[in-house]
């Protein structure tokens, strides 16, 4: 057994020496060292030596493991320093040559102008709010006085979800008035920007699905002149000072008097062209006085307070803001368009 050891060891602490790995190293390891290994083969064979030979092979044994540890132990140390030279190596970076240019992002040009709406509005003291796309008719309807039978009901005008007409995507942003009366007690000064949804023919101006802004003012004493001094401060805020504007007398069943705020078309100046379809102007918003049928359904007194409301049409504020003509290339995500902006 003594000569069998000697022997283990030189041939051990030879083929350690010469690993060219980390993993052949491993394996070494666990062939001599192991639970199956050689050494342990060796050891078992000790019970079958006589008492007093077995303190001297004892010792003889735990040297060589001693010398094939220290001999593993140096051999991995070597290893793994030629490892992390070799790595550093084909890893080097050679910092003198020029960086890839990385293509940040930016806000698309329709959320530019909302952002800029926002930021108009709140220095009014309006507060920001939020609601719900799919809506009740109740809702966008009845509590907006736009009874059963309404035109703007009509199937062909809303994308309804049910056969009782009850549930659907919401056509406007006027809803929000109705939430926010329910919420809140006057003074009230809300806008309240979202996805609306009707079915209208995709052209220049027209999306079946588009952006609003609503907003709504309920307090004591609010007339249409702070209505049209509000409205013409937020458009010279957007698009400049003397920006023209003109307002028209229209209907909304939810405002009493109603009125439609036209911007001269930034495209031809006033003069008429496909954008304005020979107009020279352009329809931004429609606006109002609340209804008082719309106060008293929300549980305020239209005695005691009036308000104002109004409705913009983001893609088109986005489009004067920027001299977009054509509505359909805010929705195309043609880099080449949007990286204009």
């Amino acid at each position: 057994m003594k000569e069998e050891l000697k022997k283990m060891r030189e041939e051990a602490l030879s083929r350690l020496k010469n690993a060219g790995s980390l993993d052949e190293l491993e394996e070494l390891r666990v062939g001599y060292l192991g639970k199956k290994g050689k050494m342990t083969a060796i050891l078992r064979e000790m019970g079958k030596l006589p008492a007093e030979e077995r303190p001297v092979m004892g010792q003889l044994a735990n040297q060589v493991r001693a010398d094939i540890e220290s001999c593993l132990g140096e051999v991995k140390k070597d290893l793994e320093e030629k490892a992390m030279e070799k790595r550093l190596e084909e890893e080097t970076i050679d910092v003198t040559i020029p960086g890839k240019k990385v293509n940040l992002g930016h806000r698309h040009p329709m959320y530019i102008a909302l952002d800029q709406v926002k930021e108009i509005f709140v220095g009014m003291g309006f507060d920001i709010i939020d609601g719900p796309e799919i809506e009740l008719a109740e809702y966008n309807f009845d509590r907006l006085n736009a009874p059963e039978g309404h035109p703007s009901r009509d199937w062909s005008d809303t994308f309804y979800f049910d056969t009782d007409s009850r549930v659907m995507l919401r056509s406007q942003t006027s809803p929000m008035q109705v939430h926010a009366m329910e919420t809140r007690k006057p003074p009230i000064r809300v806008v309240a920007p979202g996805r609306v949804y009707r079915k209208d023919e995709v052209d220049a101006t027209h999306s079946p699905m588009f952006h609003q802004i609503e907003g709504l003012v309920i307090d004591k004493g609010i007339t249409m002149a702070d209505l049209k001094g509000t409205l013409n401060t937020v458009v010279e805020s957007l698009y400049g000072k003397g920006t023209k504007t003109r307002f028209r007398p229209h209907h909304f069943p939810f405002t009493e008097p109603s009125c439609e705020l036209d911007v001269q078309c930034h495209e031809c100046g006033g003069v008429g062209c496909r954008v304005c379809k020979g107009e020279g102007w352009i329809e931004l918003l429609g606006a109002g006085m609340v209804h008082p049928r719309v106060l008293e359904m929300s549980g305020i007194d239209p005695e005691v307070y009036s308000g104002w409301a109004f409705g913009i049409g983001l893609e088109r504020m986005a489009m004067r803001r920027f001299n977009i003509t054509d509505m359909r290339l805010i929705f195309e995500n043609n880099i080449r368009f949007l990286e204009q902006f």
